[in-house]
């Protein structure tokens, strides 16, 4: 069975702090009528800190789309390799032993997307499938997760890598003076992420089921609107709400794999904001504790939108991991609203024979 192995994840090595972001606001913003409630939303996000491409002077300036995206690719192709070797070194694998490279982002764009790059340069073979996924969001992490479950479900034997590159500080947008943008730039920071889906051995989450939902009529909740400057986000006032009708579809997903959602032992939650968690917490009836890989996430790096979910697995790893057997969820939510959702229980494999000398 598949098995989804330690992430690997990289943050870029410029930092802003919650006080420095909230001192931007009111010297950038003093005059916008709205101020208090844009600061107070930033303060309950729970961020104490996020990181950047690049140092704030340069993030607050906006060159243009053009300079933008050419920087969004420069940046991913010199940051995105070491994180890939990381995740195979952990998998015990090589660049050869990939055969679909899952590559989801929502914060720039190629075509080619990466994959044809990392293929050419990496040493994976020219017949690895590519899926890049570029409009889901925050909820792609998860989604990666359960097209590798799926690819390896009709090929037993293959071996899927799965990369989230989230440059969101590339998104920020001036002159955008909506609420909703306002508290974006104080709750999205930059990272990339890496993992491999192994189709036989490995140590981390054996996947057994997963499912997606949509939310009827919350297309407009969260949403790119593209305009010459570039991607400009919207945020509906509702999104943070949205627990109360996705709590019920995680009950039932893991009702059908005759378990229950309350008693897990562990749990790998997208973490758009606290209140997300929160209401998780309260409407599955388990306690806030369970979300804590999740919660560090969203406080030591912000919302990295995509590769969320991959680095809440990867703090639970290196915590020491789950109980052998322990049954967990995994689940990523975004634009749509969408929910990706996984469950597995927790294997240890550390005699897993490799495929090859990791690289």
């Amino acid at each position: 069975m598949a098995t989804l192995c330690r992430p690997a994840v990289s943050v870029p090595e410029h930092v802003i702090t919650m006080e420095q972001t909230l001192d931007l606001a009111r010297t950038l913003h003093a005059d916008h009528p709205q101020l208090p409630l844009a600061l107070r939303l930033i303060e309950n996000t729970g961020v104490a800190k996020r990181h950047l491409l690049q140092p704030i002077e340069e993030t607050l300036r906006h060159p243009g789309l053009e300079a933008r995206n050419a920087l969004y690719e420069s940046e991913a192709k010199a940051r995105v390799p070491a994180v890939i070797l990381e995740a195979l070194a952990d998998a015990r694998l090589r660049p050869a032993d990939i055969d679909v490279i899952i590559y989801v982002s929502c914060t720039g764009f190629m075509m080619p997307s990466l994959t044809a790059w990392l293929i050419n340069t990496m040493g994976f073979k020219s017949e690895a499938r590519q899926i890049p996924i570029a409009q889901l969001g925050c909820a792609a992490g998860g989604a990666a997760v359960n097209r590798a479950h799926d690819f390896c479900q009709a090929y037993p034997e293959a071996n899927a890598l799965i990369v989230a590159c989230e440059f969101c500080s590339l998104c920020y947008q001036p002159t955008d003076l909506t609420v909703g943008n306002l508290l974006c730039n104080g709750l999205f920071g930059d990272g990339i992420a890496a993992a491999v889906v192994r189709g036989q051995g490995g140590e981390g989450i054996t996947l057994e089921r997963n499912g997606s939902y949509l939310v009827p009529g919350t297309e407009d909740w969260i949403a790119y609107n593209v305009r010459a400057t570039g991607f400009h986000f919207q945020l509906d006032k509702r999104v943070p709400g949205t627990m109360e009708a996705l709590a019920p579809v995680l009950e039932a997903l893991t009702k059908e794999h005759g378990w229950r959602a309350s008693d897990l032992d562990f749990y790998v939650i997208h973490a758009g904001g606290p209140r997300i968690l929160d209401d998780l917490s309260t409407f599955l009836g388990v306690p806030p504790e369970a979300f804590r890989y999740s919660r560090a996430t969203l406080t030591e790096y912000g919302n990295i939108a995509s590769a969320v979910v991959l680095d809440a697995l990867r703090r639970l790893f290196d915590d020491g991991g789950a109980p052998e057997l322990g049954r967990g969820l995994l689940a990523g939510f975004g634009p749509g609203i969408t929910a990706e959702m996984s469950l597995g229980h927790w294997t240890t494999a550390r005699s897993t024979p490799p495929t090859g000398d990791a690289q």
